[in-house]
């Protein structure tokens, strides 16, 4: 009997051990499913991010974007990225309206006597005067080291022919205000007239220096021009002019001046006897 009852069904240890595997099937088609799951939600989380307008900018890249491709316009990355795009074309418009419009309102500010000077000549052209009675220095005067004797008094109003432009003229000496390579030129006219007596007629002899003064006392002889005429008994005067000219670096406060022997002899008309200088760089 006992082993019609064997035969007949299982026994509880079989039943517990189905038990268990149906349990462990059941688990492990859960976690399948589950996983299947998780993993195509993530999948689609991962698509929707990448279509995103931040993983445009985020995420490496190396496809081309066709603007003339129907698929790429499509695309919200190509979308994002056209209308950043724009965005920057707009900002940069209207940066450049914004500058232009600064830059001519103060163009529009600026004086129109600035805007057609233009940039500022450093130049002077002073000329002789016949109405000054101390136009020569004195022989006892600081420019005593220095040959001749000095022309302290130019014309350098604009009535007539001279000027002065960023330099200044004292006391016979034009002031360097800027420094650089400085073309100076100078003429004196020699004019003289006297009575013609027998074995006493000599040779004149006309001398034109220009000095400069610097941080060194004494003064600098730049140039001299000289010459001895004599003239024929049978002119009614003696004529003659001295010119000379040339480059010199000259620094700020120095001052250059003339000085002429037999000063006696000068004319100080305006259009013959002056004394100029520019700066050529």
């Amino acid at each position: 009997m006992a082993m019609m009852e064997a035969q007949g069904g299982p026994s509880p240890g079989q039943t517990c051990v189905l038990i268990l595997i149906f349990t462990v099937l059941l688990q492990s088609l859960c976690a399948a499913v589950t996983y299947v799951y998780f993993t195509n939600e993530l999948k689609q989380m991962q698509d929707k991010y990448s279509k995103s307008g931040i993983a445009c900018f985020l995420k490496e890249d190396d496809s081309s974007w066709d603007p003339n491709d129907e698929e790429s316009m499509k695309s919200p990355c190509w979308q994002v990225k056209w209308q950043l795009s724009q965005l920057v074309r707009k900002m940069i418009l209207r940066t450049s309206e914004e500058t232009i419009s600064t830059v001519q309102e103060k163009q529009q500010n600026t004086s129109p006597l600035v805007r057609e000077r233009g940039p500022q000549r450093v130049a002077a052209h002073i000329t002789g005067t016949r109405g000054r009675s101390n136009t020569l220095s004195s022989p006892n005067s600081k420019n005593e080291k220095a040959l001749g004797r000095k022309i302290n008094s130019w014309e350098s109003s604009r009535s007539g022919h001279s000027f002065l432009s960023n330099l200044h003229l004292r006391n016979g000496e034009l002031v360097i205000q800027e420094k650089g390579f400085y073309y100076i030129y100078s003429q004196t006219y020699f004019r003289f007239q006297e009575e013609i007596k027998e074995n006493t007629k000599k040779d004149k002899q006309m001398v034109q220096y220009i000095y400069k003064y610097t941080s060194y006392p004494d003064p600098i002889l730049l140039m001299k021009s000289a010459r001895n005429s004599c003239w024929s008994k049978d002119a009614e005067y003696g004529l003659y002019s001295i010119y000379q000219g040339g480059i010199f670096e000259l620094k700020e406060d120095d001052r250059i001046f003339v000085s002429v022997t037999n000063e006696h002899l000068i004319d100080m008309d305006h259009e013959a006897s002056f004394f100029g200088a520019f700066l050529v760089g």
